[in-house]
């Protein structure tokens, strides 16, 4: 079993930053790949960005591509969304989750955080 618990959100205007965090109970960090979704209001949850679980292997989103980073500290038990030059379509509930393989599908990933809202005004 793996809680995670993320935080880092809040209210930035377009062309800010933040730094998200997730982090991970329990000893097994290491074994899970790492992603970050996110969901605003009456849309899907969508992928933003995942982490393997060894080499680092990072994979994005078109939206997130060269804008957004991931990355994960194994000795913290935590993974990290760098989010830089943000926007406004960027506004929304950012979610981690661990599972097997660094996916963009949801349904791949095991445990889940409760998430943290991101809003960013124009």
């Amino acid at each position: 079993q793996v809680q995670l618990v993320e935080s880092g959100g809040g209210l930035v205007q377009a062309g800010g930053s933040l730094r998200l965090s997730c982090a991970a109970s329990g000893r097994t960090f290491r074994r899970y790949a790492m992603g970050w979704f996110r969901q605003s209001p009456g849309k899907e949850r969508e992928f933003v960005a995942a982490i393997s679980q060894s080499d680092g292997g990072t994979y994005y989103s078109d939206s997130a591509k060269g804008r957004f980073t991931i990355s994960r500290d194994n000795a913290k038990n935590t993974v990290y969304l760098q989010m830089n030059s943000l926007k406004p379509e960027d506004t929304a509930v950012y979610y981690c989750a661990a599972g097997g393989l660094p996916a963009r599908q949801k349904a791949l990933y095991d445990y889940w955080g409760q998430g943290t809202q991101v809003t960013v005004s124009s």
